[in-house]
């Protein structure tokens, strides 16, 4: 599955995409902030990561960033299932990326079309205490704090850490016709 909005791409990664994947998550500030990738991330990181069976119920996505006639990796995102098997959005940028809306434009595209492809009705999300700028993304795009914080285990900081627990519901048939 492929998916196009005004400034980007987003599309499955590929074995040939490890080299700009390494480059582009391999920043501490990134990795940091997600649960399941190493500090540091390298190469083979990236590797085993594009090498992983997809799921047409679970999909990922790299994410590009078209400038002028070059398209560049910038982030990725996707949704897997949670450890209590819920469907969870999980997204990151390359630090050139951050503070142009970029996540919000890639999340709200993935959220959509995802919510009409498998006729999703709710997704988890969650940020790290100290990442509220996801928290903004995801508050931008629906998702309501459910006064929950999970400590959720961070490879790459080799510790657990508070998560705010955020979800998502498709709007019900009466909203929508309300609107």
């Amino acid at each position: 599955m492929f998916i196009r909005t005004r400034r980007l791409t987003l599309r499955p990664g590929w074995r040939e995409d490890a080299p700009a994947l390494a480059a582009a998550i391999a920043h501490e500030a990134v990795v940091r902030m997600l649960a399941r990738a190493p500090w540091p991330y390298r190469l083979d990181d990236a590797e085993a990561f594009l090498a992983l069976p997809s799921r047409i119920d679970e999909p990922s996505f790299l994410i590009f960033e078209h400038v002028g006639g070059e398209a560049a990796l910038v982030g990725g995102i996707g949704v897997h299932r949670d450890e209590a098997g819920e469907r969870e959005l999980g997204y990151w940028l390359t630090p050139p990326a951050w503070g142009r809306g970029l996540m919000t434009e890639a999340a709200g595209a993935v959220v959509a079309t995802l919510s009409q492809s498998l006729r999703l009705t709710r997704l988890v999300s969650g940020h790290y205490l100290d990442n509220p700028a996801s928290g903004r993304v995801l508050a931008k795009l629906g998702f309501v704090a459910t006064g929950e914080v999970r400590v959720r285990q961070s490879i790459a900081r080799g510790a657990e850490v508070g998560c705010v627990v955020m979800e998502w519901r498709a709007p019900t048939t009466e909203a929508a016709l309300a609107a």
